[in-house]
Order: C-alpha cells, then structure tokens, then sequence
C-alpha cells in the first residue's frame, strides 16, 4: 500500500521560511516522478514544483521561481520542498504526489499526500 506522509507545514510572517517533507513508503521514489501542488481556499489544486522522470531536472510554477526549491534523498525515499521569502499569497495546503511520467497536470498523479497547511502572515 502506497503512503505519502507530509510534514513541515505551519505558519510563518512573510519574508520567513518552511521546508516541506514527504515521506513515501510502497514504492520507490526513483521510479515515479515527485511533486508539490497547493491549493488556497476556493480555488484549483496548482502545481508548484516537480522533478523530471529521470530527477536531473526541476520544474516550478513562475510564482515560485527563484523562492522555492524542490529536493530529494532517494536513499530516505523522501523529498522537500523549501520555501524562502514567503508571501502571503502563498498561504494554502500543501501537497506531495507521485505520477508515473513528467507532468504539471493534477489530475495525472496518482499518489498523494494527506496535505499540509502552510499559513503567511503579512
């Protein structure tokens, strides 16, 4: 049985930093791709960040660029997210997924997180 467990949410005035882990356990995490989405009240789950399939390369949403970065411990079957320089609007639940190929779309991963909530103050 496939298990993603999420920790590291919480909350934070803006300017400050989280880093977000994701413990999977039921596969392995070489062979699926790993993302972050986030999903503020109201709204669509967005893709925040990912690996390519083969984890040489990254991928993150614009409004992330340059502030979050996406990680790995292969040997932990776990990866991260870092956040920097948090803005309010950055303020969701947080999720890890896994997909079987290279993919932005929600809706094309498989394995999820239960979710964290990440709360910015201004």
């Amino acid at each position: 049985q496939v298990q993603l467990v999420e920790s590291g949410g919480g909350s934070v005035q803006a300017g400050g930093s989280l880093r977000l882990s994701c413990a999977a356990s039921g596969l392995s995490v070489r062979e699926y791709v790993l993302g972050w989405f986030r999903q503020a009240p109201g709204l669509d789950r967005d893709f925040v960040a990912r690996f390519s399939k083969s984890g040489a390369s990254t991928y993150y949403a614009d409004s992330v660029k340059g502030r979050f970065t996406i990680s790995r411990d292969n040997a932990k079957n776990t990866w991260y997210l870092r956040m920097n320089s948090l803005k309010p609007e950055d303020t969701a639940v947080y999720y890890c997924a896994a997909a079987r190929y290279g993919t932005n779309l929600p809706n094309e991963y498989g394995y999820w997180g239960q979710g964290t909530q990440v709360t910015v103050s201004a």
